[in-house]
């Protein structure tokens, strides 16, 4: 077997209407957190998990540029969690309006926070 070994599926969350693309969605589980929190990219891996059956979720969310998002973070602003036997978050700021950069810093540093909560 390839990916699909290990990777059920994802999803591509950039506005309130692809949130509502999942199904039963409850505004309410954001529990008043805005994109581009810890606290929202808890809530997407807790989702995906949960959604999926999954063993662990990663969640991102933020600005990957060249410019920022509408709440006021610059560009290179993301903040990645994930969640299984234990779920954990971080904020990383590039500094750089390089998106292609920055969607690859993203990805490295949520494949990071995966590999700790394996450890």
């Amino acid at each position: 077997p390839g990916a699909s070994a290990y990777c059920l599926g994802g999803a591509v969350i950039y506005t309130s209407r692809a949130w509502h693309a999942l199904r039963d969605f409850d505004e309410s589980l954001l529990g008043g957190f805005r994109s581009a929190t810890e606290g929202n990219a808890r809530i997407r891996a807790r989702l995906i998990r949960e959604r999926f059956g999954a063993t662990w979720g990663i969640g991102e969310t933020g600005a990957a540029g060249p410019s920022g998002n509408r709440y006021g973070d610059p560009a290179g602003h993301a903040c990645l969690a994930v969640s299984g036997a234990s779920e954990r978050a971080t904020t990383l700021n590039t500094g750089s309006n390089d998106r292609v950069a920055n969607m690859h810093a993203f990805a490295a540093a949520a494949l990071a926070l995966l590999e700790q909560s394996l450890a």
